[in-house]
C-alpha cells in the first residue's frame, strides 16, 4: 500500500521538468500524467509534478536538501547563463528559447559511464529500455518511503561479477562485453572513482579514458553529466552537423568559458526538436 509522504515545494526558474527528462542525460525519468514523472537517482525514487514555475518533489525537506537539490543543480544560475548568449547568434538564441528550462544533473558516477557507453550508435528509447532491464536484472530491489519498489542501479562489483551471456536479455550487442570490462576495471581499482572525482577536467578525461569502451565522446559526457565539468563539450553526430552548419569557423567556446556544457545542452536539445 502506497504511503502518504510530505511534498516539498519551490518556484523554479529556468526549470521544465519535461525537456530535462527529454534531454537525453538521464535515462530513468517514467512519465506518470501530464507535468508529473518518476526518477529513480542518486538510488531513491522519485515523484514530481510541476505547474508553471512551482514544482512539487514527493520527499521530506531534508532529503530534497541532502539529495534532489544538489542533483538538479538548483543552486546554479541559468538565467546568467541564458543571458550570455550573444545576440546576433541566432542559432544559439533559439536554442535556449527551446530549452530555457534544462539543467545539467548531478549524476552518479558509475551509472553515468555505463550509460554512455550503452549510449554509442543508439538512441534515447532504446538506451532507457536497456538501463531498466539492466536494473531490473542485476540492480538491488528497494522501496520508496511510500512504499513504491523501484530497483536501484547495479553496483560496478555486481557487473564485474556477470558474462556476455549473463546480459543477453539486456539487449546490450557489443556493448555488454565493454560494460563487463569496464565493471572489472572499476571493482578491481584500476581505475579508481572516488579518485577520478577530485580530478581537474582533462585529467579526469583522460582517466576515464582508460575504461574500455569509454572514447573521447563518451569521456566528454561523463565529465559532463557525471562529474559536473560543465566546461565539457561532447561532440556527437547531432552536434557534429550543428557545428558544420551553423559554426564552420568552430564554436565560440571562449565566450562561454566555464559553462561550455551548458551551451551545448541547449544545442543538442534544440537538434532533438527539429530533427525528430
Amino acid at each position: 500500500m502506497r504511503r502518504c509522504v510530505k511534498m516539498v515545494e519551490r518556484v523554479i526558474p529556468d526549470f521544465d521538468l519535461e525537456q530535462i527528462a527529454r534531454s537525453g542525460q538521464c535515462f530513468r525519468f517514467r512519465p506518470l500524467g501530464e507535468g508529473r514523472y518518476a526518477l529513480i537517482a542518486c538510488g531513491r525514487y522519485l515523484e514530481m509534478e510541476q505547474q508553471g514555475q512551482t514544482v512539487r518533489f514527493d520527499c521530506t525537506d531534508e532529503v530534497f536538501a541532502s539529495v534532489w537539490q544538489r542533483y538538479f543543480d538548483l543552486d546554479a544560475d541559468y538565467g546568467r547563463y541564458k543571458k550570455a548568449v550573444a545576440k546576433r547568434d541566432v542559432y544559439l538564441q533559439h536554442a535556449v528559447l527551446a530549452g530555457g528550462g534544462l539543467r545539467i544533473l548531478r549524476q552518479e558516477l558509475w551509472e553515468t559511464i555505463v550509460c554512455f557507453i550503452i549510449s554509442q550508435q543508439n538512441n534515447i528509447a532504446r538506451i532507457t529500455g536497456c538501463v531498466e532491464r539492466l536494473s531490473a536484472l542485476f540492480g538491488t530491489r528497494c522501496q520508496s518511503e511510500s512504499g513504491i519498489q523501484y530497483d536501484a542501479f547495479p553496483a560496478a562489483e555486481r557487473l564485474a561479477q556477470c558474462t556476455a551471456d549473463d546480459l543477453t536479455p539486456v539487449r546490450l550487442g557489443y556493448r555488454a562485453k565493454y560494460i563487463i570490462a569496464a565493471a572489472r576495471q572499476v571493482a578491481s581499482g584500476e581505475v579508481d572513482l572516488n579518485a577520478v572525482r577530485g580530478m581537474k577536467y582533462e585529467q579526469a578525461r583522460q582517466e576515464l579514458m582508460r575504461l574500455t569502451g569509454v572514447g573521447v565522446k563518451v569521456a566528454e559526457c561523463i565529465c559532463l553529466f557525471g562529474l559536473h565539468h560543465i566546461d565539457a563539450f561532447p561532440i556527437d553526430t547531432h552536434i557534429r552537423q550543428m557545428l558544420d552548419a551553423h559554426y564552420p569557423k568552430g564554436f565560440p567556446l571562449r565566450r562561454y568559458r566555464g559553462f561550455a556544457g551548458v551551451m551545448q545542452q541547449y544545442a543538442f536539445f534544440y537538434e532533438l526538436q527539429i530533427n525528430y
